[in-house]
């Protein structure tokens, strides 16, 4: 547990101090464990530094409602705090748009950035308010399916029910305010300019099943970035580092290798 930004953070730190760094920001309603299976693909080549994002798994909530400048601080200190000074960051939805924040404000702390899912600027501001009243009303498990339909392909749902039942006790078990405060900052978050103007290397990944982040919008943010490659996984949804880790590796792997990263 790591103070950083006024917020006690759930960090997993692993992985030899003199390796070169690979930061993973989750998505919304998510926690870190759901990088399990790419985080142990890269073990022992890299030092891993996963976290909770406020309000979810078992960081703090502060009130609400967040912004994305409080997202991207909360990552900045935590980084400072452990003295690193030098990271790949892969940011997976909401994580995507930390990850292009951090990339914008200190560039000559992200090596490169993997944006899994995400976009400069990720639904409009009435569809998040939307959200928010009626999580309200009924909580997080009164949209926990149509979450689900948009986080995992048909296949996955169908043929991977126990694995289902996880994530799905994962969402509801988030917080309230957590979620409602990180709608708050999608609501305002329009990183488009600072995005445009990025200046490092990129990886795009989008699902071709993503209820989320649809590909052509994943594709809009890769075409901002001068130089970034847009990927596309066919047959996964929204967390493709849940359902099929084997092919986001091998992106990220094919991307880590092209510039020299590893």
């Amino acid at each position: 547990m790591i103070r950083a930004n006024g917020v006690c953070l759930h960090v997993s730190d692993s992985g030899e101090q003199h390796l070169p760094v690979l930061v993973f920001a989750n998505s919304l309603g998510t926690d870190f464990r759901s990088w399990d299976r790419v985080a142990a693909h890269y073990s022992g080549k890299f030092r891993i530094l996963r976290y909770d994002m406020r309000g979810h798994g078992l960081s703090e909530y502060p009130d609400g409602p967040y912004s994305i400048d409080d997202l991207v601080a909360d990552l900045d200190q935590l980084l400072a705090a452990l003295g690193i000074t030098s990271a790949v960051v892969v940011g997976l939805s909401v994580g995507g748009l930390v990850a292009q924040g951090l990339a914008a404000l200190r560039p000559g702390l992200v090596r490169a950035a993997v944006l899994s899912n995400t976009a400069a600027k990720v639904g409009t501001a009435e569809m998040w308010s939307q959200r928010i009243a009626a999580i309200e009303t009924g909580g997080i498990a009164s949209l926990s399916e149509p979450i689900l339909e948009r986080w995992f392909s048909t296949a996955f749902r169908q043929s991977r029910p126990e694995e289902l039942s996880g994530w799905r006790a994962m969402l509801t078990r988030t917080t309230r305010e957590g979620y409602i405060g990180i709608c708050h900052a999608l609501a305002g978050a329009d990183l488009t300019a600072s995005t445009a103007k990025l200046k490092l290397p990129v990886l795009v990944i989008a699902g071709s099943e993503d209820g989320s982040t649809p590909p052509d919008l994943v594709r809009g943010t890769a075409e901002l970035i001068e130089g970034a490659r847009f990927t596309l996984i066919e047959g996964v949804g929204h967390i493709p580092c849940v359902e099929a880790p084997e092919a986001f590796c091998a992106a990220v792997d094919t991307f880590l290798e092209e510039h020299s990263l590893v």
